[in-house]
């Protein structure tokens, strides 16, 4: 009940204030006590959903921290198809304990689940294993992946679905590199990968390697803990980006609401205090190859077996989130490593390569996870189009999310929006930044100057510092780290706080609020409205001024000849470049593609019609998916397993890309003899072309050429349809894989025109074969 100003209303404020304070000590309190309680459990997480351990990283022959189980669905949930592909995802160790992708009901869990799909998760203890690196947690990843393809073989629609978080994603490609048949789909969320890039003005996280020298603080950390990197100082890192927040906005916020604000406070602080550790081997790693070295995203990264890591070897599609709102992995360090591995498009596409991007506008880097928002609408699509996704042709793709009308909002497990895949070219993801050629000279300095400064640290100060890291040192180091001393410091375990848990309940029981215009509470927001301004103007500055030295440091022609940057004739970073062997396999694959045009039958014709008819639209819709879902669920599922199909729409994609016209001129020979046979593919067809509700005339005339093709009759042109047919669909649960209908290799040609009869002579274009 809200307390009536009456005739003294800042008395009533201050009782208000009174009551509020000793509650939101009072959560303090519970936060640092569920701290405690949590600190030696070596299997804390914070996931809504139970889970059974079904292996242990403990038990591989390089033993790691990490563990994989497989979700239960909630009661009264629906039970999981085992014939629909399994999902796994995967949390960041990057501070935090494990189980934010499973933070609640509407999450990247919650919503596999929720479209029936087998779930796992994949976790890990706060302490790492004795010797534990990067490369055994990678392959960790690939195990896990195999283990749950082994539970799920009979699945007609593939490999797993996999979900990398943050650094679990650049984890997950490097997996999915050296193993490429373990997996599935790939879809990695506010992932940094190219972490060169940028845009100026924005994302000074990249600049901070620079700015303390290189990697050699990494190192004396690492020692001073005793060979353990504690986790806490990433967290410490992350907080700092943002002083506003850190410091002033989270705390107030929760005091100035602390009636209604308290669970939804100390159920994020569970998350956000589980500190884990890592080895220091294991962050010298991250820091050396990936944020100062920028190793993967050139194919430059190479395992100490000598395993080069190439991302281009990956043959699963990938699906890239990211959000302009995310200061931690802004789109550029999320989308650049897709120019710095391939010149073109077309190179893309000859290393069979599908690469779905999607930016969100505003959300912030941990909304990209734990948003009830952003699970309803993007991570709900990406899992119910997946299917979709994994049978579209090689290239580059926008995904796009419309309010969903008419028909699309029947489709069970879309919910309130419709995908479409809109076919993108390199050069169209220059707008969300990069890396320009005296960016690269600056970062390449940096990373000579951290090679030397860590060198010279090595020799001369790590074995004072090693010497100095005693268990009670390196103890003490992390109970009084800033960190995590706040959580002790108002728990029980302080007896300063042995009053706040009785006062607080008496606080509650008098709770006497006063109204959100009485003066007080007015004054209070202006003060905290101040407050917050001065710090963010305070981190906006020091931001400026940490790029302003950056850039001028180490564009200095002294800085660059010392590191030997200016000297050098070659690029300051090599781009990867297409092998001769490469070369060969497109120019075999290309040869054998032109000799095998007029070999298939009704299935082959069916797919490369759709192909071409769709290639003007430059654009994917899921409506005409749902079409072919249907038909394939009326048919078996089993009848075409998605890596059946998917090969087919691969091979008929690059008889299109290299040769046109050819493509056309033999499609008759693939087609029955049996005129009924034919009516009823064109008619498969044209139902698939009709669901989108909207057709162009390039369409409309290409359409009009494949049904004098399939019915050898002069037939009319083929109308836009005014509606949608009423088509029956399938829960998401049961969506089998779209054929690429809509798919949009390539962008058309200014004035093209399809003929009135056979298909013109096109451009002949050399492909690879689709068996990658």
């Amino acid at each position: 009940m809200t307390a009536e100003p009456g005739p003294f209303p800042w008395a009533a404020y201050a009782v208000d204030a009174w009551q509020r304070s000793v509650i939101f000590l009072d959560v303090l309190r519970q936060r640092g006590n569920a701290f405690l309680e949590r600190e030696h459990d070596p299997m804390r997480n914070v996931l809504s959903f139970g889970f059974e351990v079904v292996m242990d990283g403990r038990d591989l022959p390089r033993p790691v921290n990490y563990w994989m189980a497989r979700i239960t669905p909630p009661e009264g949930a629906p039970p999981t198809d085992p014939l629909n592909r399994a999902f796994i995802v995967i949390d960041p160790r990057a501070g935090h304990g494990p189980g934010i992708g499973g933070f609640k009901a509407d999450s990247e869990i919650g919503v596999a689940l929720a479209a029936g799909h087998p779930c796992y998760f994949v976790g890990f203890r706060p302490q790492p294993e004795p010797g534990q690196t990067i490369e055994d947690v990678v392959r960790a990843i690939v195990a896990f992946a195999e283990e749950v393809g082994r539970r799920h073989a009979a699945t007609p629609d593939g490999k797993p679905v996999t979900i990398g978080n943050c650094q679990a994603g650049w984890a997950l490609l490097m997996a999915a590199a050296i193993r490429p048949d373990a997996f599935g789909p790939l879809l990695v969320a506010g992932t940094p990968v190219s972490y060169w890039a940028g845009v100026p003005g924005r994302a000074p996280m990249r600049y901070l390697g620079g700015l303390l020298g290189g990697s050699w603080m990494t190192a004396m950390t690492g020692d001073i803990g005793g060979g353990i990197f504690d986790g806490a100082w990433l967290v410490t890192n992350f907080e700092s980006g943002n002083p506003a927040n850190t410091y002033w906005t989270k705390q107030y916020e929760v005091w100035s609401d602390v009636d209604r604000a308290a669970d939804r406070y100390l159920g994020f602080e569970k998350w956000w205090g589980g500190h884990v550790e890592l080895n220091a081997g294991e962050m010298q790693f991250i820091v050396d190859e990936l944020f100062i070295g920028n190793r993967l995203a050139t194919g430059e990264l190479t395992f100490s077996d000598g395993t080069r890591v190439d991302l281009r070897a990956i043959a699963s599609p990938i699906i890239v989130f990211c959000s302009e709102g995310d200061e931690i992995t802004p789109p550029a360090q999320a989308l650049s490593w897709i120019t710095d591995l391939y010149p073109s498009l077309q190179d893309l596409q000859t290393h069979g390569q599908t690469i779905v991007y999607s930016v969100h506008g505003s959300i912030g880097h941990l909304g990209i996870f734990v948003s009830g928002g952003v699970a309803k609408k993007e991570h709900n699509e990406f899992a119910s189009t997946m299917d979709m996704i994994d049978v579209l042709p090689p290239g580059l793709y926008e995904a796009v999310l419309h309010p969903a009308t008419g028909t699309a909002m029947d489709m069970p497990g879309h919910g309130e929006w419709r995908a479409t895949f809109e076919a993108r070219d390199l050069p169209d993801l220059a707008k969300h930044g990069g890396t320009s050629a005296e960016d690269e000279r600056r970062f390449a300095a940096m990373r000579r100057v951290s090679e030397t400064n860590l060198a010279f640290y090595r020799h001369v100060a790590q074995p004072a510092v090693r010497a100095l890291a005693t268990p009670l040192t390196t103890g003490a180091a992390a109970q009084l780290h800033p960190a995590r001393l706040p959580y002790a410091m108002f728990s029980d375990r302080n007896p300063a706080m042995a009053w706040i848990g009785a006062a607080a309940e008496m606080a509650r029981a008098g709770r006497a609020p006063v109204s959100e215009d009485n003066p007080g509470r007015a004054a209070e927001r202006q003060v905290s409205q101040a407050v917050t301004h001065l710090l963010e103007a305070y981190g906006r500055q020091r931001d400026a001024l940490t790029e302003r030295f950056f850039r001028q440091f180490y564009a200095a022609p002294l800085v660059q000849a010392a590191t030997g940057v200016a000297a050098a004739s070659a690029p300051p970073r090599l781009h990867p470049g297409d092998s001769p062997d490469h070369r060969a396999f497109v120019a075999l694959q290309s040869e054998r593609l032109a000799a095998s045009m007029g070999e298939g039958g009704l299935r082959e014709a069916l797919v490369r019609a759709l192909l071409w008819i769709r290639m003007p639209t430059a654009q994917v819709d899921e409506r005409s998916f749902v079409v072919i879902r249907h038909i394939r669920a009326r048919l078996g599922r089993a009848s075409l397993p998605l890596p059946a199909f998917k090969r087919v729409i691969r091979r008929q994609f690059f008889m299109l890309l290299l040769d046109e016209a050819r493509a056309i001129e033999t499609l008759p020979a693939l087609l029955p003899d049996d005129h009924r046979q034919r009516a009823e593919g064109f008619a498969v067809l044209r139902s698939v072309l009709d669901a989108t509700g909207e057709m162009s005339a390039a369409v409309a005339e290409r359409a009009a050429v494949v049904e004098r093709l399939f019915l050898g009759e002069v037939a009319a042109p083929i109308a836009e349809p005014a509606a949608e047919p009423a088509v029956e669909t399938q829960p998401a649960a049961e969506d089998p894989p779209a054929a690429t209908a809509a798919a949009a290799p390539r962008r058309p040609r200014a004035n093209e025109r399809a003929p009135a009869g056979a298909a013109p002579r096109g451009t002949r274009r050399r492909a690879p074969s689709s068996t990658k």
